[in-house]
């Protein structure tokens, strides 16, 4: 029987990715080159596939400051994201699920620092039972390792059996799937060039998701 949701954070309940990515693009050519988007993305929802890094690459081709680079890529990439709002689905799921009394968490690579502000900022951090984040596991050890999952479900008191994660990411799908639990699959453009593969569920958003379809797919399992 479901008990409890667990939601990523980059990605899934906030399209953070778009616009870090559209900022890279726009520095990279600002300077006579082309951000390679592929490799950038696989660094999303952790460093499983990637240890890119946009700001290093950029300055070994150009000789400038690395540091300046992402420090800009930074300014403006967060005024972007301020400007958002949740994705589709997000705010209805949350709130049936607290309906049913089911516990909810986030449960991200990303620090507590930038989930905590962005959850405050939505007027969504209230709902939560448990924000797991890149500080409350071992060094290295944010997805695609199973222990942010795995932490979350601790936190909540919940077997793993009981849960479902939502994930956008390869790097995400590929953790919940190491934690043993159902993992449905969001894609967003940008994670999709990669091939969100290995998820139980992939959907379209998560206005497509319902506290029932879910209990009835795990009870099946």
């Amino acid at each position: 029987m479901l008990k409890a949701l667990i939601f990523d954070f980059d990605g899934l309940i906030l399209d953070t990715e778009t616009p870090e990515v559209d900022v890279w693009q726009a520095i990279y050519r600002e300077h006579g080159h082309e951000l390679p988007v592929d490799e950038w993305a696989k660094t999303i929802g952790g460093y499983g596939l990637s240890t890119f890094d946009a700001a290093t690459h950029l300055s070994a081709l150009t000789g400038r400051d690395a540091a300046r680079l992402r420090a800009r890529y930074r300014l403006e990439s967060d005024a972007l994201i301020h400007a958002k709002t949740t994705q589709p689905g997000v705010v209805d799921l949350i709130h049936n699920g607290k309906q049913r009394a089911l516990k909810l968490a986030v449960a991200s690579s990303s620090p507590h620092a930038w989930v905590d502000a962005h959850l405050a900022r939505l007027g969504l951090a209230h709902h939560f039972d448990a924000v797991v984040c890149s500080e409350d596991v071992g060094p290295g050890r944010t997805k695609p390792n199973p222990d942010i999952f795995l932490e979350a479900l601790n936190q909540l008191r919940v077997t793993k059996e009981a849960a479902v994660i939502f994930e956008d990411s390869p790097n995400g799908v590929k953790a919940a799937r190491a934690a043993g639990v159902f993992v449905v699959a969001v894609p967003n453009p940008l994670t999709a060039r990669l091939g969100v593969h290995g998820a139980n569920l992939t959907v379209n958003s998560l206005a497509e998701v319902t506290i029932a379809s879910l209990n009835a797919m795990l009870n099946s399992r």
